[in-house]
Protein backbone atom coordinates (compact mmCIF):
# COMPACT_ATOMS: atom_id res chain seq x y z
CA UNK A 1 0.00 0.00 0.00
CA UNK A 2 1.28 3.52 -1.38
CA UNK A 3 -0.28 6.80 0.76
CA UNK A 4 1.36 9.96 -0.49
CA UNK A 5 1.68 13.65 0.91
CA UNK A 6 -2.13 15.29 1.78
CA UNK A 7 -4.25 12.23 1.94
CA UNK A 8 -6.86 12.24 4.22
CA UNK A 9 -9.06 9.15 5.04
CA UNK A 10 -11.99 8.96 7.04
CA UNK A 11 -12.80 6.78 9.96
CA UNK A 12 -14.58 3.36 9.12
CA UNK A 13 -12.77 3.19 6.20
CA UNK A 14 -10.64 0.82 4.98
CA UNK A 15 -7.74 1.11 2.50
CA UNK A 16 -6.75 -2.65 1.09
CA UNK A 17 -3.15 -4.61 0.30
CA UNK A 18 -2.21 -3.20 -3.49
CA UNK A 19 -3.71 0.21 -3.14
CA UNK A 20 -2.28 3.86 -3.70
CA UNK A 21 -3.58 6.90 -3.00
CA UNK A 22 -1.81 9.72 -4.89
CA UNK A 23 -1.32 12.87 -2.97
CA UNK A 24 -4.32 15.20 -2.16
CA UNK A 25 -6.77 12.58 -2.29
CA UNK A 26 -9.55 12.34 0.03
CA UNK A 27 -11.69 8.96 1.03
CA UNK A 28 -14.87 9.49 2.76
CA UNK A 29 -16.56 7.69 5.43
CA UNK A 30 -16.78 3.83 5.19
CA UNK A 31 -15.42 3.24 2.39
CA UNK A 32 -13.53 0.35 0.89
CA UNK A 33 -10.22 0.73 -1.28
CA UNK A 34 -8.86 -2.97 -2.35
CA UNK A 35 -6.21 -3.02 -4.92
CA UNK A 36 -7.32 0.28 -6.79
CA UNK A 37 -5.14 3.40 -7.75
CA UNK A 38 -6.66 6.35 -6.72
CA UNK A 39 -5.09 9.89 -8.66
CA UNK A 40 -4.15 12.76 -7.56
CA UNK A 41 -7.00 15.14 -5.74
CA UNK A 42 -9.47 12.39 -6.39
CA UNK A 43 -12.41 12.12 -3.82
CA UNK A 44 -14.35 9.24 -2.57
CA UNK A 45 -17.20 10.43 -0.86
CA UNK A 46 -19.23 8.31 1.64
CA UNK A 47 -19.59 4.60 1.49
CA UNK A 48 -17.86 4.08 -2.28
CA UNK A 49 -16.34 0.83 -2.84
CA UNK A 50 -13.88 0.44 -5.44
CA UNK A 51 -12.04 -2.78 -6.42
CA UNK A 52 -9.29 -2.74 -8.49
CA UNK A 53 -9.97 0.33 -10.14
CA UNK A 54 -8.06 2.90 -11.72
CA UNK A 55 -9.31 6.29 -10.83
CA UNK A 56 -7.49 9.40 -12.23
CA UNK A 57 -6.53 12.35 -11.08
CA UNK A 58 -9.33 15.18 -10.23
CA UNK A 59 -12.13 12.16 -10.15
CA UNK A 60 -15.06 12.85 -7.85
CA UNK A 61 -17.41 10.13 -7.18
CA UNK A 62 -20.37 10.65 -4.70
CA UNK A 63 -21.83 8.87 -2.19
CA UNK A 64 -23.06 4.95 -2.74
CA UNK A 65 -20.91 4.92 -5.92
CA UNK A 66 -19.59 0.75 -6.31
CA UNK A 67 -17.10 -0.29 -8.83
CA UNK A 68 -17.35 -4.36 -8.71
CA UNK A 69 -14.20 -6.29 -9.90
CA UNK A 70 -15.37 -9.90 -11.04
CA UNK A 71 -17.74 -11.59 -13.73
CA UNK A 72 -21.37 -13.08 -12.90
CA UNK A 73 -19.87 -17.20 -12.17
CA UNK A 74 -22.23 -19.82 -10.52
CA UNK A 75 -19.27 -19.51 -7.59
CA UNK A 76 -18.61 -15.91 -7.11
CA UNK A 77 -15.78 -17.28 -4.73
CA UNK A 78 -14.18 -18.57 -7.87
CA UNK A 79 -14.06 -15.99 -10.72
CA UNK A 80 -13.22 -17.91 -13.65
CA UNK A 81 -13.34 -15.49 -16.50
CA UNK A 82 -11.20 -13.04 -17.67
CA UNK A 83 -12.38 -9.54 -17.87
CA UNK A 84 -12.27 -7.55 -20.57
CA UNK A 85 -12.29 -4.19 -21.49
CA UNK A 86 -14.73 -3.38 -24.72
CA UNK A 87 -14.00 0.06 -26.51
CA UNK A 88 -14.40 2.13 -29.84
CA UNK A 89 -11.11 0.58 -31.05
CA UNK A 90 -11.25 -3.04 -30.24
CA UNK A 91 -11.01 -5.30 -27.26
CA UNK A 92 -8.40 -4.84 -24.37
CA UNK A 93 -7.98 -8.24 -22.05
CA UNK A 94 -6.97 -7.49 -18.60
CA UNK A 95 -5.34 -10.49 -18.48
CA UNK A 96 -7.11 -11.25 -14.84
CA UNK A 97 -10.65 -12.54 -13.68
CA UNK A 98 -10.52 -9.65 -11.09
CA UNK A 99 -10.47 -6.07 -12.69
CA UNK A 100 -12.80 -3.07 -12.29
CA UNK A 101 -12.90 -0.32 -14.23
CA UNK A 102 -10.85 2.84 -15.73
CA UNK A 103 -12.35 6.14 -14.65
CA UNK A 104 -10.87 9.07 -16.49
CA UNK A 105 -9.05 12.40 -15.16
CA UNK A 106 -11.86 14.81 -14.27
CA UNK A 107 -14.97 12.30 -13.81
CA UNK A 108 -17.63 13.51 -11.51
CA UNK A 109 -20.75 11.28 -10.48
CA UNK A 110 -23.67 11.42 -8.40
CA UNK A 111 -24.86 9.17 -5.76
CA UNK A 112 -25.35 5.33 -5.77
CA UNK A 113 -24.10 4.33 -9.03
CA UNK A 114 -22.95 0.07 -10.20
CA UNK A 115 -20.09 0.07 -12.22
CA UNK A 116 -19.45 -3.16 -13.42
CA UNK A 117 -16.10 -4.82 -14.34
CA UNK A 118 -14.29 -3.89 -17.25
CA UNK A 119 -15.88 -0.49 -17.80
CA UNK A 120 -14.02 2.30 -19.39
CA UNK A 121 -15.34 5.92 -18.34
CA UNK A 122 -13.46 8.68 -20.51
CA UNK A 123 -11.69 11.75 -19.67
CA UNK A 124 -14.02 14.98 -18.06
CA UNK A 125 -17.42 12.39 -18.15
CA UNK A 126 -20.24 13.13 -15.86
CA UNK A 127 -22.38 10.43 -14.71
CA UNK A 128 -25.80 10.87 -12.35
CA UNK A 129 -27.18 9.44 -10.18
CA UNK A 130 -29.19 5.87 -10.05
CA UNK A 131 -27.01 4.97 -13.31
CA UNK A 132 -25.78 1.10 -13.62
CA UNK A 133 -23.10 1.04 -15.76
CA UNK A 134 -21.72 -2.58 -17.16
CA UNK A 135 -19.70 -3.91 -20.23
CA UNK A 136 -19.35 -0.57 -22.17
CA UNK A 137 -17.22 2.20 -23.08
CA UNK A 138 -18.26 6.01 -22.31
CA UNK A 139 -16.23 8.17 -24.71
CA UNK A 140 -14.55 11.33 -23.00
CA UNK A 141 -16.77 14.43 -22.47
CA UNK A 142 -19.91 12.78 -22.36
CA UNK A 143 -23.00 13.08 -19.79
CA UNK A 144 -24.68 9.54 -18.82
CA UNK A 145 -28.24 9.56 -17.53
CA UNK A 146 -30.89 7.43 -16.15
CA UNK A 147 -34.09 7.48 -16.85
CA UNK A 148 -36.08 9.80 -14.94
CA UNK A 149 -38.93 9.00 -12.67
CA UNK A 150 -41.12 11.16 -14.75
CA UNK A 151 -40.71 8.44 -17.30
CA UNK A 152 -41.50 5.61 -14.85
CA UNK A 153 -44.76 3.51 -16.20
CA UNK A 154 -47.62 3.27 -13.89
CA UNK A 155 -50.73 1.66 -14.65
CA UNK A 156 -52.88 -0.04 -12.67
CA UNK A 157 -53.14 -4.19 -11.67
CA UNK A 158 -56.14 -5.97 -13.85
CA UNK A 159 -57.32 -7.91 -10.50
CA UNK A 160 -57.17 -6.25 -6.99
CA UNK A 161 -56.32 -7.60 -4.29
CA UNK A 162 -58.30 -10.48 -2.66
CA UNK A 163 -59.79 -10.05 0.78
Amino acid sequence: MIIRPDVKVHEFTTVRKGSVLCAGARVGFNCEVTAAFVGEGTVLGHRIGVNRTILGARVHLSAGVTVAAINMTTDMRKPDREVIMRTGNGLYRSGTPQFGAVIGVDTQTGSNIGIGPGVAVGRRCQITSGVTLAIRTVPKDCAVTAPHTMEAGVRRRRRSFVR
